[in-house]
């Protein structure tokens, strides 16, 4: 009887250890993210705030017309692509440290990127839009980490479609189709929550395979990429169904 309690003794201690990992491994991802969209936001309003002359509002300064009309806006377009492609294929040959410094990198290469939102739509919507989606993130994440249903099945029907939408995108920047913007906005809302919930499940089923704080790291590190990109994509997806454009 002694042996049987001392058993069930071990299990429930070492339940209550993997549970205080777990919770601050996924705490770690968080704040990674949470840090990521605090830079990314601080720095697209700086630009937003330099690019625009204080005398006008929406007038462009010489800094604004260089990186809003010159070919400098594809680079800063797609800037942020090629730093998750550098993370996410390089991860592997990075230290923690060369990992953690490209991620910010990234996060405020992305707010350079973003900064055209704050002169397009106006603060109000976009202050509304960002709690919104907010609240949705939360939401969809916290059922993914709650749920004990598996939703991997459901995460690959999300990449198919967020396949569809990158394609569907492409196509719409020749077309400038409002109709497929909307119909593009509708569907990334759904992909993007679902990934949400299905990349937090993910994450959470990673953590029993870590071995090592330098793994443990990067593992916490990607988690936070997969996570931040879709919370950008889902505000991005809001914006323009729900955002009040400047006159």
């Amino acid at each position: 009887m002694d042996t049987q309690k001392q058993y069930f003794s071990r299990a429930e201690a070492a339940q209550a250890q993997y549970d205080i990992g777990l919770r601050s491994h996924m705490l770690k991802v968080y704040n990674y993210m949470a840090s990521g969209l605090a830079l990314t936001g601080i720095v697209a309003y700086a630009v937003a705030h330099l690019a625009v002359a204080s005398w006008a509002p929406l007038a462009l300064t010489d800094f604004g017309m260089t990186l809003y009309t010159t070919p400098l806006k594809w680079v800063v377009m797609l800037a942020p692509l090629a730093f998750v492609f550098a993370l996410s294929l390089g991860i592997n040959r990075m230290s923690y440290a060369t990992a953690s410094m490209v991620f910010w990198v990234y996060a405020a290469a992305m707010g350079l990127s973003l900064s055209s939102i704050l002169l397009v739509f106006t603060g109000e919507s976009v202050a509304r839009v960002f709690f919104i989606s907010a609240a949705t993130f939360a939401a969809t994440s916290l059922y993914g980490y709650t749920t004990k249903r598996d939703l991997s099945r459901f995460g690959s029907f999300m990449f198919m479609g967020l396949i569809g939408i990158v394609l569907a995108s492409v196509v719409n920047i020749f077309l400038g189709s409002s109709a497929l913007q909307f119909a593009i906005s509708v569907i990334g809302v759904l992909v993007f929550t679902g990934l949400t919930a299905w990349d937090t499940q993910r994450i959470k089923e990673i953590y029993t395979e870590l071995d090592g704080s330098e793994i443990a790291g990067k593992k916490a590190l990607m988690g936070a990429l997969s996570l931040y990109l879709n919370f950008i994509n889902l505000f991005m997806m809001m914006m323009h169904l729900f955002g009040s454009q400047r006159e």
